[in-house]
């Protein structure tokens, strides 16, 4: 395999993600056009949706790990091995979760809140996409297979074809069915990109033969998932819990004003940190291609080097952010008080995506390595003692209403980056690969 370099991987990665956050706003935006609840709907739906996927997060991350520490060490067998284990899982708990959407869709919709004309249009949406998830599940893996090759613009031209082809029918269909109409077109933009990238890999990348490796079944492989996939997935539930805590506490405190101007802002501030995202997950393969290699010493600089492009593009984004925070605000809105507002979180948020690029760059490396037990206590840490309490002292009890809230989360970023920079530093997670355990 030819030498993995960083811009050449993370570029593509950037593209995609990119793209897979235009995909859900293109959903909404043309439902926006045909019924204000119905748009809300599919955001229903789609919390559904997140929340059973994390099922598919702990396979495929893991998966990425092994795959990339096997192909380092040139295990050729054993990252083919992962391959076919990965497929499979994902397809199976696929399956099963896509009839429990199907049968109960109702019933998981109430759960999460959703009633009344909402809940009929969010359930008509989750039982096409729902029944179709199993696709997705697949989609998932097969792409963190033909990534960790180093084929990474291979799964993001099949992203810019399947949101190419999700706007077109979301604009035919739409007016003419609806919800329906915007299900049908992610499912079927998901049936091609699923069927293209199946293509790829029996092509490209591996041989349909790799599932005769299943057997005898791989159950130390399978325990190798579960090892790493459950810490990491973790770690990125436990943010999303905390946020979800967070607002539940201060939505009594704060004004309509101020949650209007979070939620303009969480979206300015998404186009911040996608450069780390799109670098971290490049940085994962190489460090998992390294340390499988053995070669620790180029791991610990790759991921510095890294980490420090990271916080030059990202503090760069922030900049012009801070300059332009009121023409930004603007976009948005044309009330005054938000714009103050809005501007004055961005003021703060450069702080935060200083933290927060440190973790997003040393957690990837650091999960590249197998050493995924640190990032997550840490985040059980932090994230509950100086994000949720921290929230709740500045924004409620010292009565600094949003800014309170930015200054909690931009603490509990900073003080979890700089443990993540002690820990790659530290150079413990050295002893963390997992294929040295392979006989």
């Amino acid at each position: 395999m030819k030498k993995l370099r960083l811009f050449n991987l993370a570029w593509p990665i950037f593209i995609e993600t990119a793209l897979f956050m235009l995909l859900g706003f293109v959903d909404v935006f043309v439902l926006s056009r045909y019924n204000d609840l119905a748009a809300s709907s599919v955001n229903t739906a789609n919390q559904a949706v997140s929340i059973v996927t994390i099922v598919f997060t702990v396979i495929s991350g893991a998966s990425a790990v092994l795959i990339s520490q096997y192909l380092g060490g040139k295990k050729q067998e054993s990252a083919s091995r992962i391959a076919a284990l990965s497929i499979f899982y994902n397809f199976v708990f696929g399956l099963l979760i896509s009839v429990i959407l199907v049968l109960f869709s109702d019933d998981v919709l109430a759960f999460i809140g959703a009633d009344g004309t909402i809940l009929n249009f969010a359930s008509e949406y989750l039982k096409i996409v729902g029944g179709f998830l199993f696709l997705q599940a697949v989609l998932s893996a097969i792409a963190v297979i033909i990534r960790n090759h180093g084929l990474t613009k291979i799964s993001m031209y099949v992203t810019v074809g399947m949101n190419i082809l999700n706007t077109v029918l979301d604009i035919i269909l739409v007016p003419k069915m609806g919800v329906v109409g915007v299900a049908v077109a992610t499912t079927f933009s998901r049936i091609l990109g699923t069927i293209v990238l199946t293509v790829v890999l029996f092509k490209k990348v591996e041989s349909i033969k790799i599932f005769k490796l299943l057997k005898p079944f791989p159950w130390k492989d399978s325990k190798d998932i579960v090892k790493i996939g459950v810490p990491s997935a973790l770690e990125s539930f436990l943010y999303n819990l905390s946020q979800l805590v967070i607002t539940s506490i201060v939505l009594n405190y704060l004004t309509d004003s101020e949650l209007i101007a979070k939620t303009y802002v969480q979206n300015i501030t998404m186009f911040f940190y996608i450069f780390a995202v799109a670098i971290g997950q490049a940085s994962q393969i190489i460090t998992g291609h390294l340390v499988g290699a053995g070669e620790m010493d180029k791991a610990y600089k790759s991921g510095m080097r890294a980490y420090k492009i990271a916080v030059l593009i990202t503090l760069s984004a922030c900049t012009i952010g801070v300059v332009l925070r009121n023409p930004l605000m603007d976009i948005f809105t044309d009330d005054k008080a938000v714009i103050t507002l809005g501007a004055g979180i961005l003021l703060i948020d450069w702080f935060l995506e200083l933290g927060r690029t440190a973790n997003i760059i040393i957690i990837a490396c650091l999960r590249g390595a197998g050493d995924v037990y640190f990032p997550t206590i840490c985040a059980i840490f932090s994230m509950w003692i100086v994000s949720v309490l921290g929230a709740y002292i500045f924004a409620v009890v010292f009565s600094m209403g949003i800014y309170g809230l930015w200054v909690a989360l931009a603490l509990d970023e900073i003080i979890r980056g700089v443990l993540m920079l002690f820990r790659f530093k530290s150079g413990k997670w050295k002893s963390k690969a997992i294929i040295k355990n392979e006989s």
